[in-house]
């Protein structure tokens, strides 16, 4: 076949039609043209709307793992919010309620102190305040230490009271702090008077298990007139204690055909073993005048001899 019979054009499968350039030119100008007419006249709104659709639902799958994870976090972020606020709270209400005790201890403890000075202005006498600092550890002695010694002019003998009556007497004197035995001790006793009758007894330290922190009358007759209830203060003859300070009530009379003494219980009045803050007053000797010197007594002349 002759060289000048081939066709020299591309078969169909190679053909391009129009060129890139051709092609580029088209769509920009059409997409021009769509973009101007979309915001003059919102021609793709329809579409728009349409494509929304459709792609809604994947949208939501989509964004499920996104919601989940922050809804986690958001529930223990709360949780722990929560929490810490509850901690908070709890802190607070610790504090307040602390604060409450407070208050109502510091206003217990100040009614305690107007009754001690209107007492200590009652008696007249000299007194110094003083707090309980610790009992003493002696299982077989009722004790109490005082923060208040020789340097505070604290002397052995001296009578501790509080608001409500007698506490016990100070035994020993050290130079910071003073040693105050109470009148529930089994080795301490004091002089009492019954207030109903004016009886006069003397009230020791039962040592009785059986009423622990009382004190007993001793050798009071069988038929004393006694009651419960009964009222008895300090009598003032023992020279230490002043007179009228209350001591203790009658709790209990035991009266047995088989004794001529009766078992008579008292309960103290005074916080033997409650309150911190004390009065120790002088005791009631050093308070005394002076005993005036004896006069006196002028001696007889002797007698001269008479001379016969």
């Amino acid at each position: 076949m002759p060289l000048g019979t081939l066709d020299r054009t591309p078969p169909p499968f190679f053909k391009q039609g129009p060129s890139a350039l051709s092609k580029l030119i088209v769509f920009s100008a059409l997409a021009l043209f769509l973009m101007v007419a979309d915001m003059r006249f919102g021609v793709a709104d329809p579409l728009r709307a349409v494509v929304a659709a459709m792609i809604a639902p994947a949208r939501w799958l989509a964004l499920q793992p996104v919601r989940l994870a922050e809804g986690a976090g958001d529930y223990f972020q709360s949780l722990s919010s929560a929490q810490s606020e509850q901690a908070s709270t709890r802190d607070k209400l610790a504090r307040l309620a602390l604060k409450a005790n407070q208050v109502e201890e510091l206003t217990q403890e100040n009614l305690r102190l107007r009754q001690m000075l209107e007492l200590r202005e009652r008696l007249g006498t000299t007194a110094i305040a003083a707090e309980i600092l610790f009992e003493a550890a002696d299982p077989y002695t009722r004790k109490v230490i005082l923060n208040k010694g020789l340097g505070s002019q604290i002397e052995p003998g001296s009578p501790v009271i509080d608001e409500d009556g007698v506490i016990g007497q100070v035994t020993r004197v050290h130079p910071l702090v003073s040693e105050v035995t109470l009148i529930t001790d089994r080795d301490q006793s004091i002089p009492v008077l019954n207030v109903r009758t004016g009886g006069r007894s003397v009230a020791q330290g039962d040592p009785i298990s059986q009423h622990p922190g009382s004190l007993e009358l001793r050798y009071m007759a069988a038929n004393a007139d006694v009651q419960v209830g009964d009222l008895l203060t300090t009598s003032g003859v023992d020279g230490v204690y002043p007179p009228g300070l209350p001591v203790a009530t009658v709790a209990h009379v035991e009266r047995r055909t088989d004794s001529a003494f009766a078992r008579i219980y008292i309960e103290p009045k005074a916080g033997v073993s409650r309150g911190r803050h004390v009065i120790v007053l002088k005791a009631l000797g050093e308070q005394l005048p002076a005993r005036p010197p004896a006069e006196e007594t002028p001696q007889p002349a002797p007698r001269r001899g008479v001379r016969k």
